[in-house]
C-alpha cells in the first residue's frame, strides 16, 4: 500500500503549495483593489483625515476634508490645491494649512476651503491633496507627517463670474 499511497501524498502536498500561492495572489490582488480610488483617508494616532472629492457649487469650488478623531486631540493638515494637467506639470491653484482640536470624545468635522473659479476659465480637473500630524492631550509630541493623499478629480467649468481666491470654513 506504500507504493500506491505515496504518490498520492506528493500530489496533494503539490496542490497544496499551488494553492497557497493562488490564495496568496488572490489576497495581494484583493489588497490592490480595496486600496484603489474608494477611498483616500489615512489613520493616525487615532485620527483619520479623508480628502474628500472636490464639489462646484456655481463660482466656487469647495475643496472638503472630513477629519475623524477618537480623544482628545489636535491635528494639523496640510493642503494643496491642483489643476490637473494632461500636457505637463499640474498647476498648483494654493496651499493652506489647518488646526483642529477634539475634545475627549469621539467627533468629526468636514472643513471647506473655497476656491473662487476664474472668469472665463474653460473646464479644468482639480484635485487636493492632504497630510496631517497629530497630538494627543495637551502633549508637545507630534506624531510625523503622514503620506500625501490625493482626492478623487472634479471637473468644473467656466462660472462667467469675476475675481480669484480662497476662503476656509468648517462644519460639524
Amino acid at each position: 500500500m506504500s507504493i500506491i499511497d505515496s504518490p498520492r501524498k506528493s500530489r496533494p502536498l503539490a496542490a497544496r503549495i499551488v494553492l497557497v500561492q493562488a490564495l496568496a495572489l488572490g489576497l495581494i490582488g484583493g489588497t490592490v483593489a480595496l486600496a484603489g480610488p474608494a477611498t483616500a483617508a489615512t489613520s493616525e494616532r487615532g485620527c483619520t483625515v479623508d480628502p474628500l472629492k472636490p464639489t462646484q457649487h456655481h463660482h466656487e469650488v469647495d475643496f472638503r476634508i472630513h477629519v475623524d478623531c477618537d480623544g482628545k486631540k489636535t491635528v494639523e493638515i496640510r493642503q494643496l490645491r491642483f489643476e490637473d494637467d494632461h500636457h505637463g506639470r499640474d498647476d498648483r491653484l494654493g496651499k493652506s494649512t489647518f488646526e483642529e482640536s477634539f475634545g475627549p470624545r469621539d467627533d468629526s468635522v468636514t472643513l471647506h476651503n473655497f476656491w473662487d473659479v476664474p472668469k472665463n476659465s474653460d473646464h479644468k480637473e482639480v484635485y487636493q491633496l492632504v497630510s496631517f500630524r497629530v497630538r494627543s492631550g495637551n502633549s508637545d509630541n507630534w506624531s510625523d507627517w503622514t503620506r500625501w493623499e490625493k482626492s478623487d478629480a472634479a471637473i468644473i467649468h467656466d462660472c462667467h463670474c469675476s475675481g480669484a481666491g480662497d476662503s476656509a470654513t468648517k462644519a460639524n
